[in-house]
């Protein structure tokens, strides 16, 4: 009994990475990711520590995910609004894939202090 567990490994996010942005205007990208799809996770992104130079300050951002095409116009995979938390889209199919940031409620720029990427 024992050895059947002994190869049984733990379901986890094929990929991941911590970064952040500052100042970003409406329509910034993020970096290209390379999901390979060897999994079932969701791809999500995760903001924390969101601020806009507007008097109103932070209410919600507007996050697109994109994958990347050479040869054709990227493919719009989904907007998702985020109130400084987690964003997903499902399970995405193998692929080049970032974010761009479509819009914020107030001011002319954004930061987040931590983007969290999974995939």
């Amino acid at each position: 009994m024992l050895l059947g567990f002994a190869g049984a490994v733990p379901a986890h996010a094929e990929g991941s990475r911590d970064t952040y942005f500052s100042a970003w205007r409406q329509g910034q990208e993020s970096s290209r990711w390379q999901d390979n799809n060897r999994d079932s996770v969701t791809t999500s992104v995760s903001l924390s520590g969101c601020s806009t130079d507007g008097g109103d300050g932070f209410k919600w951002a507007t996050l697109k995910l994109w994958k990347n095409r050479d040869f054709y116009p990227d493919d719009n995979k989904g907007s998702r609004d985020n109130k400084c938390g987690k964003s997903s889209w499902g399970d995405e199919s193998s692929g080049k894939y970032y974010f761009e940031l479509s819009g914020f409620g107030s001011g002319g720029y954004m930061t987040a202090n931590k983007v969290y990427i999974k995939y």
